[in-house]
């Protein structure tokens, strides 16, 4: 391993990608600690004590813009923005049958979809961007009322100001998206990926320094004992996958003989990743957010359904919001594999290369058992990512610990996938110059 590690950074090429990838990442997280112009630093440092930053209803953006969402910083949005616009044109490709000419177009259809994706990205930030300084600009954004200084986070609340605020963040997000774009062209390849990576990892240490503060050294210990075994099972689900056996017929074109190969097609478990758990904290934080904006400023009693929300909607650590975020996570886990896996067009185009599944007959027969296999596969992915999400709220339940626990969640599924993808291509990059690679 160690001389795996030094040969990595005796290759001239593949020490100045990744030295690359390293300064990008770096001025990342600097730019997300810059605070935004017009923004009251030593206000916010105060209400991130008192809240500590974990609980508030933008946690999970926050959590992946590692913490400068309720810092109010140049890089507030992060990838948050992209990670949207991206779902947003993968679900289009179902509505509009343009997006998806594109899609099988080839390089040429997929660049317009990439910028398409830029675009909306800039859209989106440009709407997040006004919603944050609005709420910033109620008090509201760290759900606390009743400290002075979470009411006072801007500096000046005039409109010039708060459009300067909104620019910068703008700017802020399409600068994140182009430094993604050099780390996935000069440097290790997935920029976006390793930005998410990063703005997570560096969340680690303050989750659990506060539970070492909170519980003391034994529960610490605990943890950290538990949250290996939860990334060793993690790793095992993500590798896992159904081989569905593929073979090809010969074919003579000319004098030459094609096909005649066994192949297989790889079905994971976990083909949905981490995206059915966002769509299933987005979802639950609208009612949330509802709720807030129809409480009574003037201190009256809010109506028995924002209390009835608040009750049940507004902290993870209540069973009915354990439930529905379970049921939600199996419900998109289903909806997002049908959009992205298509049964018939992987059937169609194998039928046209002459591929068929032995035992199985080509064209519609076989477009049914895949969509009968993945339909059981996907099964016991979706009960995986439940649980997963679930740990979270069990540990805010039980140790204290905040909303964005480490060990759990969409942390630890983009944690432990990107870093097996990073390294697998590491690996591939030493075995184009070495015979041996990374993992041996």
């Amino acid at each position: 391993m160690f001389s795996a590690i030094a040969r990595i950074f005796r290759t001239p090429d593949l020490r100045r990608k990744i030295g690359f990838t390293l300064g990008i990442i770096a001025i990342y997280r600097f730019g997300a600690h810059v605070p935004a112009p017009f923004v009251s630093y030593p206000n916010v440092q105060a209400c991130l004590q008192e809240n500590e930053g974990g609980d508030g209803l933008l946690s999970l953006v926050n959590l992946f813009s590692g913490g400068a969402l309720l810092q109010l910083s140049i890089f507030a949005l992060g990838v948050m923005p992209y990670i949207t616009a991206t779902i947003i044109t993968q679900l289009l490709r179902v509505v509009i049958p343009h997006f998806e000419a594109l899609h099988k177009e080839g390089q040429a259809g997929q660049a317009k979809l990439t910028q398409y994706t830029r675009y909306l990205t800039i859209a989106l930030a440009l709407l997040q961007s006004t919603t944050l300084v609005t709420v910033a600009r109620s008090g509201q954004l760290f759900g606390v009322t009743d400290i002075p200084a979470c009411n006072n986070l801007l500096t000046d609340s005039g409109w010039l100001a708060q459009a300067m605020i909104v620019i910068t963040l703008t700017a802020g997000t399409g600068l994140v998206m182009w430094m993604a774009e050099l780390v996935t062209e000069h440097g290790v390849g997935n920029g976006m990926s390793l930005l998410i990576f990063t703005s997570i990892a560096a969340t680690f240490p303050g989750a659990l320094g506060a539970i070492l503060a909170a519980r003391g050294l034994e529960v610490f210990l605990l943890v950290l004992a538990i949250g290996l075994v939860i990334v060793a099972l993690v790793v095992f689900v993500e590798q896992s996958q159904r081989r569905v056996p593929v073979q090809y017929a010969k074919r003579m074109v000319g004098r030459r003989t094609y096909g005649g190969t066994n192949t297989y097609i790889p079905i994971k478990v976990n083909m949905a990743g981490v995206v059915p758990v966002i769509f299933a904290s987005s979802l639950l934080y609208i009612p949330a957010l509802i709720a807030q904006f129809n409480t009574p400023t003037d201190g009256s009693a809010p109506p028995e359904w924002v209390q009835w929300i608040g009750q049940y909607f507004t902290t993870g650590d209540q069973p009915v919001y354990m439930a529905v975020y379970f049921l939600l996570i199996i419900g998109f886990t289903y909806f997002y594999v049908a959009i992205t896996f298509n049964p018939v067009d992987v059937a169609d185009n194998m039928k046209k290369y002459g591929g068929f599944v032995p035992g199985v007959r080509a064209g519609r027969p076989t477009a049914e058992y895949l969509d009968y296999v993945l339909t059981r596969i996907t099964f016991p992915g979706s009960i995986y990512l439940g649980l997963i999400a679930l740990i979270p709220l069990i540990a805010l339940a039980t140790v204290q610990a905040n909303q964005n626990f480490p060990f759990g969640g969409a942390s630890i599924l983009i944690i432990v996938g990107v870093g097996l993808e990073t390294v697998k291509q590491i690996d591939a990059q030493l075995q184009q110059r070495h015979y041996e690679g990374l993992l041996r």
